[in-house]
């Protein structure tokens, strides 16, 4: 998908509810981006003078990321492939966090099976790499419209934060994507535009480490 550019969530700038994170200053000391995707975020942190670094499982996504920040003039951001649910395997994620940038990586984990079990590890993997009082945001798709991806319910992310954090907001969000020709039969699967820019339902969480 980052070969070709086919990934619907390459828009080509940070997501506008991240951008409004940071500018009510909900981003604070060091940031990571875990499934960085496009890098768009850990560039605009990077930008702004955070001590900011992305991660994510797929090498070709880190390649995109770097190049992406090199093209923006910002080729001192720093992007790493790592495993979000194998914290250890990679020194990138050893050092702890202030803030936590989850962009639609999430929904991924809160999608699969009912025992919630994988969506739970990962919110433990988080804890265990976030400063006492950190932030994590998290963008996720919501099941309440149709999507193109995995999609949740509030509860999932309710029920996976449940030990070690304070849930202080959970609101109704809007998440931007692109339907290019080769995702097209998906979206008009999904009673989405054929192509071009879609307006997606999501949900913005703010959750404190205690």
């Amino acid at each position: 998908m980052y070969d070709n550019n086919t990934a619907p969530w390459l828009i080509g700038e940070p997501q506008p509810a991240i951008v409004a994170l940071e500018r009510e200053g909900l981003i604070r000391g060091r940031v990571l981006e875990p499934g960085c995707g496009s890098g768009e975020h850990t560039i605009l942190f990077t930008k702004l003078g955070y001590d900011a670094i992305g991660v994510d499982l797929s090498p070709s996504a880190v390649a995109y990321a770097r190049r992406t920040a090199a093209e923006k003039g910002v080729p001192n951001a720093r992007f790493e492939v790592a495993n979000m649910l194998h914290p250890g395997d990679h020194s990138a994620l050893t050092p702890a966090f202030d803030t936590i940038v989850d962009c639609a990586l999430f929904h991924g984990f809160g999608a699969y099976g009912r025992d919630m079990g994988t969506p739970k590890a990962y919110a433990k993997v988080l804890h265990s790499i976030c400063n006492p009082g950190g932030l994590v945001h998290i963008l996720a798709h919501s099941d309440a419209e149709p999507g193109l991806s995995s999609q949740i319910s509030d509860a999932v992310i309710r029920e996976s934060f449940d030990d070690g954090w304070e849930l202080e907001d959970l609101q109704p969000a809007r998440y931007q994507g692109y339907v290019t020709e080769q995702i097209a039969e998906t979206a008009t699967n999904a009673g989405l535009p054929a192509h071009g820019p879609i307006d997606l339902a999501a949900w913005l969480a703010r959750i404190r480490r205690i």
